[in-house]
């Protein structure tokens, strides 16, 4: 279940999907109230209906930070997918030139350019929090989701799964990968998962169908960037010819469980959660 909210109007710093008007309706049903920032060209507009919110471009952090701070804003989150802009996308403001001669911009991963983000934010007076504190009942369980389950073949792949993502992980790059019986069909960078399965579809070999494993990265910033899924993933695999997918328990965030279990099962694909510390060299029993 959802967890109870602090005082104030909460921050919402919004993304694209659908967790951040989720988050916007909590704070209503709970009668607490909200500010969203929506991020141009990546915030769906019905997450601000109704709700006390602010359009920016990317770039623009300080009429943003100024906004949270008018509105009375401590507590704060940043929930959603935002596609990482290159330097010739952005038209950065001065607060958020300086941030970029901080901390080098191209010297960092993902989860590193959002750990800075996320202390320079702490630096303004915010408190982050991470969307699972909110949804905790998102949050994947270990074992098996649906009906269908992994069989000893689709572990061997599991495992091989896991040695890619952390040698990913270890390096900031991406935190899932495609394995087809001990092959790397794929690994997601800046793409995002949604294209990885669709770039690895072409590369199917004969023979059961790859696994997408998909984790969170060493040091993973929580309260920015967790690994998530949602009905859309399972159609992706589905599409890809893929057999299952396994996420890291306590780690990734399911949207819409019931619909993603509904389509994993439609599918016949098998939707797992793993431990992430199972040593991938060894025997991973399965849940």
């Amino acid at each position: 279940m959802a967890q109870p909210l602090g005082t104030g109007p909460l921050g919402i710093v919004a993304g694209g999907g659908s967790l951040p008007r989720r988050l916007v309706e909590l704070c209503r049903d709970t009668g607490r109230g909200a500010f969203v920032i929506a991020i141009e060209g990546h915030t769906e507009p019905a997450t601000v209906d109704g709700a006390d919110h602010l359009w920016v471009r990317m770039g623009q952090s300080e009429k943003a930070v100024r906004a949270l701070k008018n509105a009375g804003v401590r507590e704060l989150v940043m929930v959603g997918a935002v596609k990482r802009p290159s330097m010739t996308e952005l038209r950065p403001d001065r607060m958020t030139m300086k941030f970029f001669a901080k901390i080098g911009f191209s010297a960092l991963g993902d989860d590193g350019l959002l750990g800075a983000v996320v202390k320079a934010l702490e630096g303004e007076g915010f408190i982050l929090r991470g969307v699972d504190e909110f949804f905790s009942d998102l949050l994947a369980q270990e074992g098996c989701f649906g009906r269908v389950e992994a069989d000893e073949a689709a572990w061997r792949d599991i495992r091989r799964g896991i040695q890619v993502v952390r040698a990913m992980g270890a390096a900031d790059v991406g935190q899932a990968t495609v394995i087809q019986d001990g092959l790397v069909l794929g690994v997601e960078a800046v793409e995002g998962t949604d294209a990885l399965l669709a770039r690895c579809g072409p590369l199917r070999r004969e023979g059961p169908g790859g696994v997408l494993v998909k984790l969170s990265k060493p040091g993973q910033e929580r309260r920015a960037d967790l690994p998530t899924i949602g009905v859309a993933t399972l159609q992706g695999a589905a599409a890809a010819g893929l057999r299952g997918i396994a996420v890291e328990a306590g780690a990734t965030l399911v949207v819409d469980a019931p619909a993603v279990v509904a389509a994993a099962d439609r599918a016949g694909l098998f939707l797992i959660g793993i431990r992430a510390d199972a040593d991938p060299a060894g025997p991973v029993a399965a849940p």
